[in-house]
């Protein structure tokens, strides 16, 4: 198959981080965030416009000045399970910490999500991004930025040897001879690591697609270097194209350093496309859309989940901005040390900085239909995605880039025009991957 375009939706409720006037449209209603057709709404919109895969993410700390969505939202598998009974080609991505969670229990939730949608369950691993969230888990401080990636790379591993239990043929239910079961077929872990003891077997045989998806959403050095190991779908931060090109040539490059195939990890970059009548349409729109969000309060607030939730509301905002350093080294430390070191150099006072933090950046992907479809190609040609994850503000706003620019994705062959497959590894071009066991008798075997 030649290389085709790939598009997720990320469904983002009553609006995240930047996104403060979102509960206000009209369009959206105010318990999005907790309403289960919602979802199964967004996901059957998806699913008609040939989407690869629904997103979800996740946090589990909050206070009072986080996003709406944030303050009231539902448990990315339990909702990913209901939406999995409404859908039947559509991929399902949950986010999940991998410092905040047990690898059995965790792997035996994905790997239930996986059967229930027949082989459509995707894993995004992250190494939880706010400090707070350990206070939710009886620990007093969040995991150094080492730890927590050592230990996300054996947490992945770990769910990997157990998805790995039973083996395909494992369970003959010969009635005749009163076999259900294969003992030699069914394996346990018995893994010994720095971070984890787990004996297994897990309690659940392997689904159509092998292995749930692993998806990871790396921007430190350690989060690509993660990424390039264990990744086989990446959510990356987009920006400018040469700095989306340049983080595709580096993921694409550290993958093949690991003797993986390149091609079996896909780059999702985020996208909000905005779709007008005109581009001048389009554009106004954007602006607008900026204005309602741009919220001083909220940006302050905002700035200071960057630094574990940091109330920044208690220095003087026309002083210089604070040495917070020390605060970044366990939260966000690759966006934090951005912040503090633009700060630095163009001597910002802490109002300068908030205000930045929601600035308004024009989007590439905004125009008429052709324009948006132009620029989508233009991107996917230039080494920059091999796909995109996309957030829309409103239902309208989703059905104008599905009426008017998939088809001209389509159309200039870019994009599918039916499924390629009923799992989530096979419209994304991913192999299934062997168990381990099988394959290591079959090599034994000669």
């Amino acid at each position: 198959m030649s290389r085709r375009l790939h598009l997720a939706l990320h469904p983002y409720g009553v609006g995240g981080p930047g996104q403060h006037g979102l509960w206000k449209d009209p369009g959206v209603a105010k318990n999005a965030s907790i309403d289960i057709n919602y979802y199964i709404q967004q996901a059957q919109a998806a699913e008609h416009a040939l989407f690869d895969a629904l997103f979800v993410v996740d946090s589990q700390f909050i206070n009072s000045t986080y996003p709406s969505h944030y303050l009231n939202r539902l448990e990315p598998l339990t909702l990913l399970s209901a939406v999995a009974t409404h859908t039947k080609h559509l991929g399902l991505v949950g986010t999940a910490s991998s410092t905040y969670n047990s690898p059995f229990n965790l792997a035996r939730r994905f790997a239930s999500l996986d059967h229930i949608s027949s082989g459509r369950a995707g894993w995004n691993v992250v190494t939880s991004f706010d400090t707070g969230t350990s206070r939710n888990y009886g620990l007093d401080e969040h995991l150094d930025y080492a730890t927590r990636y050592g230990r996300a790379l054996e947490f992945v591993q770990v769910a990997r040897g157990l998805w790995d239990s039973y083996e395909d043929d494992a369970f003959p239910a010969d009635v005749e001879r009163g076999v259900f079961l294969d003992p030699s077929r069914l394996h346990a872990l018995d893994h010994e690591g720095e971070h984890f003891k787990v004996a297994g077997p897990l309690n659940l045989s392997r689904s159509p697609q092998g292995q749930p998806v692993i998806f990871q959403a790396g921007v430190s050095p350690e989060g690509r270097d993660l990424a390039a190991r264990v990744a086989e779908g990446i959510y990356a931060p987009g920006g400018t194209l040469e700095q989306a090109r340049e983080y595709y040539a580096d993921i694409k490059k550290r993958t093949a350093a690991y003797g993986r195939d390149p091609e079996h990890i896909k780059v999702f970059i985020h996208g909000g496309p905005i779709v007008g009548a005109t581009d001048e349409e389009a554009r106004r729109r954007e602006r607008e859309i900026f204005e309602e969000d741009n919220d001083f309060a909220s940006n302050l607030a905002l700035l200071g989940r960057s630094f574990g939730a940091y109330d920044f509301s208690v220095h003087d905002l026309d002083a210089p901005f604070p040495d917070v350093a020390h605060l970044a080294e366990k939260g966000g430390r690759t966006g934090a040390a951005k912040i503090i070191e633009r700060a630095k150099a163009e001597n910002l006072t802490l109002r300068q900085v908030a205000d930045s933090v929601n600035s308004f950046r024009a989007s590439p992907f905004v125009g008429a239909p052709e324009t948006v479809a132009d620029t989508i190609e233009q991107w996917f040609d230039a080494g920059t995605l091999d796909g995109i994850n996309l957030a829309f503000r409103n239902n309208d706003d989703l059905n104008r880039f599905v009426d008017g620019v998939v088809p001209l994705l389509q159309k200039r062959g870019l994009f599918r025009t039916e499924y390629e497959a009923d799992t989530l590894r096979g419209n994304l071009g991913l192999p299934v991957p062997g168990n381990r066991h099988t394959v290591e008798r079959e090599r034994a075997n000669g």
